[in-house]
């Protein structure tokens, strides 16, 4: 059988990673790219069939030949660029399968509108796997001490202060990747002491009391609560 052929756009952090899982099991892959410093480390790590193009010009996408490949594979690390680049190719080749990658649940919203056949979402992908576990609490206690040994991650409870700058946001509108740290869900008090996973869909108000469940380093989910207690809304 001959092996499946992929367009795999993006050499970025997520492209690299993917492009060698895709090598080690046979794939044959083309890795475009539109940054010059990626395009230098896919040739550098020995990848033959490398283009450095400018993604967002049409013509140069249709000259390589996308409906010829099995696959196309949106990974650029630009997230803008990365959703441009679907929607072009989606008006482009409306029978080609695309799939894109996303970190953040309003990117995967964007490249779902934008013409995605399926669009794998890193945060819920990692969140779900936490919640699983947190439903386990002894497969809880095993998952922290494996983590914490090996890298120093761990998962914290953190109680939203009275007048913190936090209160009122939306959990859709929350980011805090400036922090270095992921929320997978919240304790939410006006829906009783509940714990609400945040991939559910369900976009939540944080209040005053309200907890949020978070995982990262150590060291960044203390400096984040330091923020939250320090930090008020003006």
């Amino acid at each position: 059988m001959a092996a499946q052929s992929i367009l795999l756009f993006g050499y970025g952090s997520h492209g690299r990673f993917i492009a060698g899982g895709l090598h080690e099991d046979g794939f044959k892959i083309k890795i475009v790219e539109s940054n010059s410093d990626y395009y230098e480390q896919a040739k550098e790590d020995g990848y033959i069939d490398v283009e450095y193009i400018d993604v967002t010009n049409d013509s140069i996408l249709q000259a390589l030949n996308p409906q010829n490949f099995e696959q196309l594979v949106c990974v650029m690390e630009d997230e803008h660029l990365n959703v441009f680049l679907t929607l072009s190719l989606r008006s482009l080749f409306k029978e080609s399968y695309i799939l894109s990658i996303s970190d953040s649940i309003h990117t995967t919203k964007k490249l779902k509108m934008a013409g995605a056949d399926k669009v794998i979402d890193l945060y819920e992908v990692s969140a779900n796997k936490i919640y699983n576990i947190l439903q386990r609490p002894v497969s809880t206690k095993i998952l922290e001490r494996i983590v914490i040994d090996r890298n120093g991650i761990t998962f914290s409870e953190t109680l939203v202060p009275k007048g913190s700058f936090l209160q009122d946001t939306m959990t859709d509108d929350l980011d805090l990747a400036p922090y270095g740290i992921l929320l997978i869900g919240m304790i939410d008090e006006e829906l009783g002491h509940t714990f609400m996973f945040i991939t559910t869909g369900i976009n939540h108000r944080i209040d005053e009391g309200d907890t949020l469940v978070c995982i990262g380093p150590k060291e960044k989910l203390d400096a984040f609560e330091e923020a939250l207690k320090k930090e008020r809304k003006e």
